[in-house]
């Protein structure tokens, strides 16, 4: 079997190198092709962070293995950790939080064990990073949740969950604010629920849900959440057991996937040999065990496990009473309790599974889409147009072009309605929205809204429009705040 391996920047080498003499020490069956990625392959010029060799050995192997790794400030690039995960549709982000003996928390002191999974959807939300200046006051972030995308993290979660033995899985929102994008990320988790009848399923909003992780984390058992959502939820978590320094993080997609520490890369320890590499082990262990090299995954991390148990430690962590170990020092501590079971959490010793590296050719993009619904209707259209006037006379100006086919029907001001009710107390910005819906309800046409947007145009400067959907006797657009 061969991988892919980056070995990332700051403190990423020493600690993959930790990782991999740990690997070679227990004779895992992995060869190692090392590829460019990470700030330095920025610095050369490349935008996304990897070279087109690095990008064509990943996609034929299949697997990358990395550290962690900077995205450079100020020049305008994207962060090559989230471009590695959508550019490969890694949909999936799974990161486990367990009590590790020898990591002492707050819940470990009161006795409390924790063990949880998240699931964060990986491609979608506002990490498409599509942003515009609608006004030179007025920044706008689109934030995109589809059906396929959801379901195919939710789908990953039940199913992994249901393999795992787990006994709950939660969905982590916002529907009770954002009823469309949410609201549909809900309402695909309760259609895949019913596929899956012994597992207890249920929603909890996700400020609640902080609360509770924080309170009674051993409550939870699988979370699945939004990306963004996600990314903060997961970083809480990996507080309750350590901090991100004991926080494996997998990107699994269909053809790709991405094993890899989610800490930074603490350029000011780096090259000093002190840097903690237990997530990055941890993250490694994941990955033996999604290629099928389960007793190498046991070995390993029962050995960590009472590595951390008898108080060995680096200095991030553990009993300040013991002196720390170095990065190596901890390494090989490791390396010598191989075979050693913990007295707490050991993990049970399954065989190795014979599995066959797949090489995935594909000759297009896969477009992944659900059914249409029938009778799809346009009926109106939201026009963000730019003015600094009073929101009558914004009305007044919009009243003089609706013509015959559609009503203008409210003007919202930083999503709350300013008309035709609102209150003199809402302070505003220069960027309103004018919602205009066909009369009686009837369907409209494209060219139907390009002269109506035509006709706006002689007295304002539009932002950006959006159509009014309907499907059915569903509309497919939120109300203004207040409407």
């Amino acid at each position: 079997m061969k991988i892919a391996v980056a070995k990332g920047d700051g403190i990423g080498p020493e600690i993959m190198q930790a990782v991999l003499d740990i690997f070679t020490a227990n004779k895992v069956p992995i060869e190692y092709e090392y590829v460019d990625m990470g700030k330095w392959v920025f610095d050369k010029g490349y935008s996304n962070g990897m070279t087109p060799d690095a990008q064509q050995t990943i996609e034929d192997l299949g697997i990358l293995f990395k550290g962690p790794m900077e995205t450079p400030k100020g020049k305008g690039v994207k962060s090559v950790n989230v471009t590695a995960r959508k550019t490969w549709n890694t949909y999936a982000n799974k990161r486990v939080f367990q009590t590790l003996h020898g990591v002492d928390t707050v819940f470990s002191k009161a006795g409390i064990p924790i063990d949880l999974t998240i699931v964060r959807e990986n491609i979608e939300d506002t990490y498409g990073g599509i942003e515009h200046m609608l006004t030179h006051d007025v920044a706008l972030s689109r934030r995109f949740i589809t059906r396929p995308g959801s379901l195919q993290v939710i789908k990953y979660a039940f199913e992994m969950a249901s393999k795992n033995g787990s006994k709950r899985i939660t969905c982590g929102h916002k529907a009770n604010i954002m009823k469309i994008t949410d609201g549909l990320f809900l309402e695909v988790f309760y259609e895949v629920a019913k596929e899956y009848p012994h597992l207890k399923a249920d929603d909890v909003i996700v400020d609640d849900l902080c609360m509770k992780l924080v309170s009674r984390p051993q409550e939870f058992d699988v979370v699945v959440l939004t990306n963004l959502q996600g990314d903060i939820v997961s970083d809480l978590c990996a507080g309750l057991v350590g901090g991100l320094g004991f926080a494996p993080s997998a990107n699994i997609g269909d053809h790709i996937c991405i094993f890899e520490a989610v800490h930074g890369t603490a350029p000011d320890i780096a090259g000093k040999n002190i840097a903690n590499p237990t997530a990055l082990l941890l993250s490694g262990i994941a990955m033996l065990r999604h290629l099928g090299m389960m007793e190498n995954a046991a070995t390993i991390e029962n050995a960590l496990l009472f590595t951390l148990e008898s108080g060995v430690h680096t200095g991030d962590f553990g009993d300040r009473s013991i002196p720390s170990v170095n990065t190596t020092v901890f390494a090989n501590a490791i390396i010598s309790n191989l075979g050693k079971t913990p007295t707490h959490g050991a993990r049970p010793m399954l065989p190795n599974q014979p599995a066959t590296q797949t090489v995935f050719k594909l000759e297009e993009n896969p477009m992944i889409m659900s059914k249409e619904p029938e009778d799809e209707l346009i009926v109106g259209v939201d026009m963000f147009i730019e003015s600094s006037e009073q929101p009558m006379v914004i009305a007044e100006k919009c009243l003089l072009h609706v013509g015959d086919i559609f009503k203008l029907v409210t003007i919202s001001n930083r999503g709350t309605q300013v008309w035709p009710k609102g209150s003199v107390f809402t302070n505003m910005v220069n960027q309103y929205s004018a919602r205009f819906e066909s009369v009686g309800g009837a369907a409209v046409t494209q060219t139907d809204i390009l002269e109506l947007y035509r006709a706006l145009m002689a007295d304002f400067k539009i932002c950006s429009t959006e159509l009014l959907n309907k499907w059915g006797d569903k509309n497919a657009y939120s109300l203004a705040q207040g409407q």
